[in-house]
C-alpha cells in the first residue's frame, strides 16, 4: 500500500465518527452483506457514512490492508476498526454495539 493510500484511509476514519466501507452506498447497497451493516445503523437511527470501495479498486484492496481483514464490509467506530457484517450485528443484538456508537458520536 502507498503511503498516500494510508493516509486517505486514515483521514476517512478519522473524520467520520461512524464509517462503513462498502460495495455501494447507504441507499444502495450493492451486496448482502454491506446491506446487513447499514441496515444495523439505520435501525439505531443514528448518522453514519459509507465508502463506496466498488469505485476504486486500489481503495478496494488497500482497505483490507489497513484494517488487515479480508472482507468487506468493514465497519469503524471512532476510528477504530470494529469488524464487518456479521460481527456489527453480532454486536447490536446483543446490546454491545450501542454503548459503543454512542461513544463514537460523542467523541
Amino acid at each position: 500500500m502507498t503511503d498516500e493510500l494510508r493516509q486517505r484511509i486514515q483521514s476517512l476514519v478519522a473524520t467520520h465518527k461512524i464509517v462503513i466501507f462498502m460495495k455501494g452506498t447507504k441507499v444502495f447497497p450493492m451486496c448482502g452483506f454491506s446491506a446487513s451493516a447499514v441496515a444495523v445503523f439505520h435501525e439505531l437511527g443514528v448518522p453514519f457514512e459509507t465508502v463506496n470501495i466498488l469505485e476504486d479498486p486500489e481503495l478496494r484492496e488497500g482497505i483490507k490492508e489497513f484494517s488487515n481483514w479480508p472482507t468487506i464490509p468493514q465497519v469503524y467506530l471512532a476510528g477504530k476498526f470494529v469488524g464487518g457484517a456479521d460481527i456489527v450485528r453480532e454486536m447490536y443484538e446483543s446490546g454491545e454495539l450501542q454503548p459503543l456508537v454512542q461513544s463514537a458520536l460523542a467523541a
